[in-house]
């Protein structure tokens, strides 16, 4: 049965992810809405190359927290419930994917996603962000390392061992991020999508 301190940590969860990070960031340090630049996508990736290093790591490190924070507190306050902390994780990733501060459009909750299971599945995302990395190291594309993470990380969790309810949720959300990352995936097929950086030479 859901209490009320369990609603409000599920609430909380999804009006910190929906908090538009990286519409705020370049609003307050470049004066533009990061959504009239490059993909139209207010994440991490688009504000890094339309915006700059330091609006791209905050928005990355806040969107992050928006993930791990409601977890962290869901497992400090209710330890043996798990599907809790689940709630209160998946209620942010939806907030921030559908946020109704942008007309419920948002980003791909990569980041979300990534600060979510730092505290549910820490090893296993140790793993992951290492999948990521060399996934963007080998591809030049961050979506590439995106959607290797999103794969990687319930198979981390399914050779760790991790709790049945937590390798179910990081399916969940895996298969979620490849879902959102459909149009990237065309674009990688015409060798149209964006490096790094930018435009690929």
């Amino acid at each position: 049965m859901i209490d009320f301190r369990d609603a409000a940590l599920i609430l909380f969860g999804y009006f910190a992810g929906g908090i538009p990070t990286g519409y705020l960031v370049v609003k307050r340090l470049k004066g533009y809405d990061i959504r009239t630049r490059g993909s139209g996508n207010p994440g991490t990736a688009n504000v890094y190359r339309n915006a700059g290093a330091l609006a791209g790591a905050i928005t990355l490190v806040v969107d992050a927290l928006k993930g791990y924070a409601p977890v962290y507190l869901s497992i400090a306050f209710q330890p043996r419930r798990p599907e809790l902390a689940i709630a209160a994780g998946a209620a942010a990733i939806i907030g921030h994917n559908w946020t109704p501060l942008l007309g419920f459009k948002g980003g791909k909750g990569v980041a979300t996603s990534a600060g979510v299971f730092l505290a549910l599945l820490p090893w296993p995302m140790a793993v992951t962000i290492g999948a990521f990395a060399l996934a963007v190291k080998i591809s030049g594309h961050i979506s590439v390392g995106s959607m290797t993470a999103a794969i990687a990380l319930p198979l981390a969790a399914l050779a760790f061992q991790e709790k049945t309810a937590y390798c179910i949720a990081a399916g969940v959300s895996g298969a979620l991020i490849i879902y959102k990352h459909i149009p990237n995936l065309k674009r990688l097929i015409e060798n149209k999508e964006l490096g790094i950086h930018g435009p690929s030479a």
